[in-house]
């Protein structure tokens, strides 16, 4: 991401890995699944080498699905940055940001992670989030700080 001048981070991050848990949990369930059935077809080692394949592909798509994605806040604007080989870019200036949510469900409360979910002033673009955050409200606190930033500059400026 490309700072202006004036610009500074005040939060950058990926998602949390203990938001990718119920990915691997699935993953898992799954390697269990293959693993009975190919036992049941071929009582060969063949089993537990195919579920080792699945466990090692799981393991590897999760961890890159969550370093590929990065948030980040200024005192201008938040950005959603995802992929690798091919990028999705989500951007929204602050002073568009009308509403900052947060959402954990009882298993995001045990794990400190949760979703921060932003209203934006005349976009089409629902689905802003910040997903699978550690403590969503220090990142709902930086966005509240970066608005006062910003809003101070303009004032400044005016001056």
């Amino acid at each position: 991401m490309d700072l202006a001048s004036d610009e500074h981070v005040l939060f950058s991050g990926h998602p949390s890995w203990r938001s990718t848990l119920s990915f691997y949990l699935k993953g898992l369930l799954v390697v269990i699944a293959v693993a009975v059935i190919a036992d049941l077809i071929d009582k060969t080692s063949t089993a537990v080498l195919l579920g080792l394949l699945i466990l090692a592909v799981v393991l590897v798509v999760g961890f890159v699905r969550r370093i590929a994605t990065t948030y980040t806040i200024t005192n201008r604007r938040l950005n959603i940055r995802r992929g690798i080989v091919s990028r999705r870019i989500q951007e929204a200036r602050l002073e568009r940001v009308q509403n900052v949510n947060t959402s954990q469900g009882v298993i995001e409360r045990i794990l400190q992670v949760g979703k921060v979910d932003f209203d934006t002033a005349g976009t089409t673009d629902s689905d802003f989030a910040f997903r699978g955050v550690s403590q969503p409200e220090r990142v709902a606190r930086a966005v509240d700080e970066a608005q006062r930033e910003h809003a101070q500059q303009e004032r400044s400026a005016d001056l």
